[in-house]
């Protein structure tokens, strides 16, 4: 995309500017370099090598000396700045990488890129919507934008810092609040999936520093005095084609569930080009195994397998149908059918419209039939549906649902990854939830009607495992929060 400023006499003259300033931080970098400001980008890099897993494909705008690219270690890592200075540093301190001289306001590459960083860069830019704009030509549906940029909070002790030779200087600068820039990604084609606030204190202080960049920026009022704010966001949807429609597997964890198969054949609803059912029995003290063999050969005209699990818990049986599921969209349909099979149609048009990368059934929208849910679990899901909005950085409502869809492909990697949490959740649903935060996938509820049994009865024990629910949340904070 071309820039449309060229000509501009102003655009070229704050260009020139720009470019004259970091030129002389370049040719001066062993000074700055040597500035308390080390640790704040020691800091940044810390944060982002969390975000972005290694070897993937990766474009830095206003990369300068190219630490935070390194840093990553991309499969493919480019660079790109205006300042010759800093580029020329750049391809000596990390000759493995690609580095351009260009402007980010038009950018001359080939090729798409898993991620896209601009790391306080948005401060110093002419036009922040144009330079989002240009991302365009340089994405797939599952990059993501990666940005953080200075809380104006900090306009005057950051001029402060300068004045005092703790802090490079900087010119006028464009202060932006995260609300601005979420309006600018969306008015550029994007959403953002989620915002954080990091670093409090920018210099290092033996326990305290750590105390206050890990923990209490976390929490509020304490996040507002953050240095700088990051903002996610992916490309917004497209239709699908609908000549590539996906296929779809639908798994059934059943243990004591013999009273409900023949509904399950009778009412899942086919979707995309086809659907399929696989049912994992658990140890059941009735005749659920047997029963879905006998319903098996009265519906032929379903694709259905059945396995018996070895392991224990839901969580045990959901990643037996996963990895052997054949579609390319996965599916969890509780045999309880407390969530009726008609509703996954719902789910099935928010994943393929690209609403959301996982959808999760949230029950506490609409009333519940009488004898749905207990008055503790009902409080529970409430107090849990609290903490995984504040530990996931988006809004979750209901984390218990057991009804939950996701790409076959995300879930792969999701399961590749699982040892960055470990193998810890009976349950299924904090697994998948943890991992699909930590991919940067957007979750989305949808909200369903929650029905009563007409069959059996729960397998939840609610205080011997709210009590391990509340173990797995602590666990996760520190992997997901306190980073």
């Amino acid at each position: 995309m071309s820039n449309p400023y060229k000509g501009d006499l102003r655009f070229l003259s704050y260009q020139q500017e720009r470019i004259s300033h970091w030129d002389f931080i370049a040719d001066n970098f062993q000074t700055f370099r040597s500035l308390s400001g080390q640790y704040y980008h020691q800091r940044i890099n810390q944060l982002y090598q969390w975000m972005v897993p290694p070897g993937k494909r990766i474009l830095e705008i206003g990369c300068g000396t190219g630490d935070l690219l390194a840093s990553l270690q991309p499969d493919h890592g480019v660079g790109i700045d205006f300042s010759s200075g800093m580029i020329n540093i750049a391809q000596e301190r990390h000759p493995e990488l690609h580095f351009v001289q260009g402007d980010a306001h038009e950018l001359q590459l080939d090729g798409s890129f898993d991620f896209i960083i601009l790391s306080d860069v948005i401060n110093d830019l002419w036009d922040v919507q144009a330079v989002f704009e240009q991302l365009q030509a340089l994405i797939t549906p599952s990059s993501r934008i990666l940005i953080n940029y200075y809380s104006r909070l900090w306009e005057m002790p950051l001029k402060a810092a300068a004045g005092l030779k703790r802090a490079h200087p900087h010119l006028y600068q464009n202060w932006l609040t995260p609300e601005d820039v979420q309006n600018l990604l969306y008015l550029a084609g994007f959403e953002v999936i989620r915002r954080s606030q990091e670093i409090m204190l920018p210099f290092p202080l033996p326990l305290i520093t750590p105390f206050f960049n890990r923990f209490l920026v976390r929490l509020w009022p304490f996040k507002h005095l953050a240095l700088t704010n990051f903002t996610m966001a992916r490309p917004r949807p497209s239709p699908r084609e609908e000549d590539n429609l996906p296929l779809v597997t639908v798994v059934v964890p059943a243990r004591n569930e013999a009273g409900n198969i023949r509904a399950i054949f009778e009412r899942v609803p086919e979707m995309g080009r086809g659907t399929e059912l696989i049912f994992v029995e658990g140890h059941s003290s009735d005749n659920t195994f047997e029963t879905i063999e006998s319903v098996m050969k009265e519906y032929p005209q379903r694709p259905a397998r059945l396995m018996r699990q070895t392991g224990k818990g839901k969580g045990d049986a959901v990643r037996l149908g996963y990895n052997e599921a054949s579609g390319d969209i996965l599916m969890i349909l509780d045999a309880d059918l407390t969530v009726p099979p008609e509703d996954l149609p719902r789910f099935y048009d928010a994943i393929v419209s690209g609403k959301g990368d996982f959808i999760n059934g949230v029950r506490l929208v609409y009333p519940m039939e009488k004898d749905a849910m207990r008055f503790f679990n009902f409080l529970g899901n409430k107090v849990f549906s609290l903490i995984f909005t504040w530990l996931l950085g988006q809004p979750i409502k209901d984390s218990l649902c057991g009804t939950k869809v996701l790409w076959k492909s995300d879930y792969d990697n999701l399961a590749a990854n699982r040892s960055y949490f470990g193998d810890f959740d009976p349950f299924g649903d904090f697994d998948l939830l943890f991992g699909a935060a930590k991919l940067n996938l957007k979750i989305v509820d949808l909200p369903v009607r929650y029905r009563e049994r007409t069959y059996g009865d729960t397998n939840i024990q609610r205080w011997k495992h709210g009590w391990l629910l509340l173990r797995m949340v602590i666990f996760a904070a520190r992997r997901l929060k306190f980073i």
